[in-house]
């Protein structure tokens, strides 16, 4: 039952192209066969929840240079058994922003994404099916950078490309280009 919110939210998505559609069949298909899908623990894979974050313009959006895959990604975290995915993106947006005044835009998934992670200390490669939200925040409030990060931008839509080219990351681009 503790998946139950999740399917509901994976069901009602949309995928804005094939290969998010696949990802999203993918992704319920591992939910519903696994009932441990939100803990670490689990090492095949696990559920990860990340934000979003826009700028109250909708044309900056709010990135962080992970420190252990050096390179710029949007802030989420492991959910370690939370299940509702969203509060696990804000407060994962919380503590790895600094930001307190994070706005929920949609309670619905703005993306989803399945992709790797490199072995690393002994834990094994593995999957993070990763749950995205979109949220809003005053670009003007101080960031605050954490043990994760090197570093916290703002960053203009148009420049994300020079910062990470992967498809995951132009997607959610191209979602906010199209809904502005």
């Amino acid at each position: 039952m503790h998946r139950k919110k999740l399917l509901e939210l994976l069901h009602n998505h949309t995928g804005a192209d094939a290969g998010e559609s696949a990802m999203k069949e993918q992704m319920t298909a591992f939910v519903q066969n696994n009932d441990q899908c939100f803990d670490r623990e689990l090492l095949m894979g696990h559920v990860t929840g990340s934000a979003w974050i826009l700028d109250d313009s909708g044309q900056f959006v709010l990135l962080m240079h992970h420190r252990k895959l050096d390179k710029w990604f949007q802030p989420g975290g492991h959910c370690d058994g939370d299940n509702d995915v969203l509060h696990v993106a804000l407060k994962e947006a919380q503590e790895e922003t600094g930001l307190n005044a994070i706005n929920v835009i949609s309670n619905d998934i703005f993306d989803i994404d399945i992709h790797p992670i490199p072995e690393r200390k002994g834990i094994p490669a593995h999957l993070h099916y990763d749950v995205r939200f979109l949220f809003s925040a005053d670009k003007t409030l101080p960031l605050l950078v954490n043990e994760e990060s090197n570093g916290l931008q703002w960053v203009e839509l148009a420049s994300v490309e020079s910062l990470n080219d992967s498809e995951s990351m132009m997607r959610m681009v191209r979602k906010t280009l199209r809904a502005l």
